[in-house]
């Protein structure tokens, strides 16, 4: 899409109105990504360009659907079920289990809440992760609240249906037990899933957090993920305060590894669980340091990793600063943000505006091993199986130790019913994976362990004649 420059007299007007409006916070390093967005809404509204969107923005008195359209724009939507699984891990391990354990018997309830859930598939995930460990869910109130400001987003994700980019983390079995392949290679959600979630339409910055839903004891668990760093500070401070109010006592609150700040939480205790920070809401003298969790053997059944090759941002705590917002947005870091962009027009279906992104990503670092791997994926979901196939081997050529780009090589060929070569590309994964310790993290995995995708190829291995599903993916 071409982006029209918004000229420079228009600059902050149209970034303060943002701000107000959505809180939203574009600052100069983010111009292009406001750029961007405002040609989006330019060409929904029928108006010639970014510059004309933000005069129009300016001077007219825009209804509250449309400012929600605006912001739709606005906001990356890139997610995937099981996305930073370790927080689901510790929910699986440790937070759920107590809940469940102090509530049977007297008051069976469950209240979850997605805050900014986009297309739907970390709601799905919460939902499919509390079934697992109730089996008796229909004896228990089980709310899973999940609220988003873009409209279009929260219809794709009431629809529930996904392509093979959602399941980047998940194994074939996962996909064979909740989802429905549809006659367009798609995959439609479970029933009996999809109706445990209610999707509504609510503005972080601007809309009331008395949730009607939450009853008089409030959210026992909220996931508000990646949603800070995008907002001014003020209205970072404000939204903390209020998922504060919205929790129940000693309720659960989750945000990305990037906007864990002591300070601007420091209404909560912070809950060091392996690979991941909770927050908890108590009373001031129950606060202190940090709390370190063991890993428990308590575990929900397993709803693994496939594979997941994209940047790995590792954790780091923001101690200094005053709020999250000082954390550099991922859109302004180089080469990241045309790594975000792709991935999020990816993730919304969009796979020639991802494509023709991914390639601005090879051009301004030809030796990016990431960005061809990513590459190839958007291929592959094109039906582009050969040049998805170039991709992983230029991938491969720029980085031989990539363990992941050959086991995608792997199934590419098993798709294509080259066992032997399948065979091959495996056995070099695993060769390649003798080297790390079982419970390493993968670069360009995104939370996955060695001694995981060992299983997972393993497990491959072991059934060479099972099926395969839409885009070569094994069933």
């Amino acid at each position: 899409m071409q982006i029209d420059a918004v000229p420079d007299a228009l600059w902050s007007r149209v970034s303060e109105f943002i701000a107000q409006h959505t809180g939203l916070d574009f600052p100069g390093e983010r111009r292009s990504d406001l750029q961007r967005g405002l040609a989006a809404a330019a060409a929904e509204f029928g108006l010639a360009d970014a510059a004309g969107c933000a005069e129009w923005l300016l001077s007219e008195s825009l209804t509250r659907s449309q400012l929600h359209a605006v912001a739709g724009h606005l906001t990356v939507g890139e997610t995937y079920f099981f996305r930073e699984r370790k927080a689901f891990d510790a929910l699986a391990e440790h937070v759920l289990p107590e809940l469940i354990r102090r509530r049977r018997g007297s008051d069976q309830r469950l209240r979850l809440w997605s805050a900014a859930c986009s297309t739907g598939e970390e709601p799905y995930s919460l939902a499919i992760l509390v079934r697992q460990l109730l089996p008796d869910w229909q004896d228990w109130a089980v709310t899973i609240l999940a609220t988003d400001i873009n409209e279009r987003s929260l219809q794709r994700a009431a629809a529930g249906v996904y392509g093979e980019w959602s399941f980047r983390e998940s194994l074939p079995e996962f996909k064979e037990r909740y989802f429905t392949a549809t006659s367009k290679g798609r995959f439609e959600i479970a029933p009996e899933i999809r109706d445990c979630v209610s999707f509504s339409h609510l503005n972080l910055a601007q809309d009331s957090l008395h949730l009607p839903t939450a009853g008089a004891h409030g959210m026992d668990i909220i996931f508000c993920r990646n949603v800070l760093i995008y907002f001014t500070a003020a209205h970072v401070r404000k939204l903390a305060e209020n998922l504060h109010r919205a929790l129940a006592e000693g309720g659960w609150l989750a945000v990305s590894p990037s906007e864990c700040s002591q300070t601007l939480f420091s209404s909560f205790a912070a809950v060091n669980f392996p690979g991941t920070i909770l927050y908890r809401k108590c009373k001031a003298e129950e606060r202190g340091p940090p709390i370190w969790l063991p890993p428990s053997n308590a575990v929900a059944e397993p709803v693994a990793p496939f594979a997941a090759p994209r940047p790995s941002t590792p954790y780091a705590p923001d101690r200094d600063s005053d709020t999250a917002a000082a954390a550099v947005p991922p859109s302004a870091q180089k080469p990241g943000a045309t790594s975000l962009q792709t991935r999020a027009l990816a993730d919304q279906g969009l796979y020639a505006d991802a494509l023709a992104s991914c390639e601005r990503w090879i051009a301004s670092d030809k030796v990016d091993s990431a960005a061809h791997y990513v590459h190839a994926m958007i291929l592959q979901e094109m039906g582009e199986r050969q040049a998805a196939r170039g991709s992983l081997q230029r991938a491969v050529y720029l980085e031989p130790g990539f363990a992941l780009a050959h086991f995608a090589l792997g199934n590419l060929a098993r798709a294509e019913a080259h066992t032997a070569q399948a065979d091959k590309h495996f056995a070099n994964a695993l060769r390649l994976l003798r080297d790390w310790p079982p419970d390493a993290l993968l670069p360009e995995s995104d939370g996955m362990s060695a001694g995981r995708l060992v299983e997972i190829i393993t497990t491959l291995l072991a059934h060479p004649d099972r099926p395969l599903l839409a885009g070569g993916v094994p069933e």
